[in-house]
């Protein structure tokens, strides 16, 4: 995170004077310790860039010539540095060459103060530096609390798209059994009728109802009739392998089947293999008058969809083909086929 200082009458900011003669870093101290500044010093280019690693300095007046390592060396480390890259430098020599002024911009110095000193001049300069310099750390700390402000815009836009697309699954879905529900039925089937109708390509549509089931309910309670439904579309769920067929709750205690691209024959070994498969699970029901276990009966109809056909006359085929198998005694299949 970037840090910026915001400075005040008592500290104007922190500034580093590197210099091997001491006269100068004796003058030069005077003169900003006298109006606010906070000052430390060297006489040593490696401390100096030890230092403004340790503690940034908010300006650095560097002079050119000096023992071990000159300024120029000094400059070029502090600027391939991260945390000193961005730290100002005023170069402060003797030398008043236009061909040591120009090197010294080059190496990365924001300005040059010739000796011997003037103060008014120091002053302005470092001011000046130090005032572009306040004003650069403060964009650099806008920029970045943008940026942050626009990753919590995007996590946040993020979460509601994600928090949208569980409600629209959830509208969708029967709270129960956790299969479609009745209106994801509806918009399905009209999709796979219009598709079908341009591939002429047939459909088949499976109504299954739990034999007897408000008998169940009132001799065993509506908890154990909620599981009883769970286990039933847990079975067809295993049944129902195709990506484009659809299981969903009709209603009550009916589940209906769109097979996608099913014929007759596809659609009646399915049917047969559902109401085995539930049969199987051995649900007890004492109160059946079919059987001692939970049973289905299923309507199955198969069509060519035309889009001069309502999907609701289809369901209603389906639905007497349903009422039938349980008006001839139950736990049995009864179909239409209008291919």
């Amino acid at each position: 995170m970037p840090l910026s200082r915001y400075y005040n009458h008592e500290n104007l900011g922190l500034i580093l004077i590197v210099d091997d003669n001491p006269d100068n870093l004796r003058l030069l101290s005077k003169m900003l310790e006298s109006k606010g500044f906070k000052v430390k010093k060297t006489v040593s280019g490696k401390v100096a860039i030890q230092a403004s690693k340790i503690e940034p300095p908010d300006l650095i007046l560097l002079d050119i010539n000096m023992p071990e390592i000159n300024g120029y060396e000094v400059c070029r480390q502090l600027k391939d540095q991260e945390e000193t890259v961005n730290i100002p430098i005023i170069f402060i020599s003797a030398l008043d060459q236009i061909v040591d002024k120009v090197k010294a911009f080059e190496m990365g110095g924001v300005d040059y103060i010739t000796k011997p000193f003037q103060e008014l001049e120091v002053l302005a300069r470092v001011k000046s530096q130090l005032r572009l310099y306040q004003q650069q750390q403060q964009l650099i700390e806008q920029n970045y609390q943008l940026q942050e402000e626009i990753k919590v815009r995007r996590r946040m836009e993020e979460a509601l798209l994600s928090a949208n697309q569980q409600l629209q699954l959830f509208a969708l879905l029967d709270g129960l059994t956790g299969v479609a529900n009745r209106r994801k039925f509806d918009d399905y089937l009209n999709l796979e009728w219009q598709r079908l109708a341009r591939e002429k390509l047939p459909l088949s549509l499976l109504l299954c109802d739990v034999d007897f089931f408000k008998n169940y309910n009132d001799t065993y309670g509506h908890l154990m009739g909620d599981y009883c439904l769970q286990q039933i579309a847990k079975t067809l769920r295993l049944l129902i392998k195709r990506p484009a067929d659809l299981l969903a709750r009709y209603g009550g205690e009916e589940f209906v089947i769109i097979l996608s691209n099913t014929d007759f024959h596809g659609a009646i070994y399915l049917a047969e293999e559902i109401r085995q498969e539930v049969y199987n699970l051995k649900i007890t029901h004492a109160k059946s008058r079919v059987d001692n276990f939970v049973t289905l009966s299923i309507g199955v109809a198969t069509i060519f969809p035309n889009l001069e056909i309502a999907t609701n006359s289809f369901i209603e085929i389906v639905d007497k083909a349903l009422y039938a198998a349980k008006a001839q005694g139950r736990n049995r299949i009864v179909s239409e086929n209008l291919t």
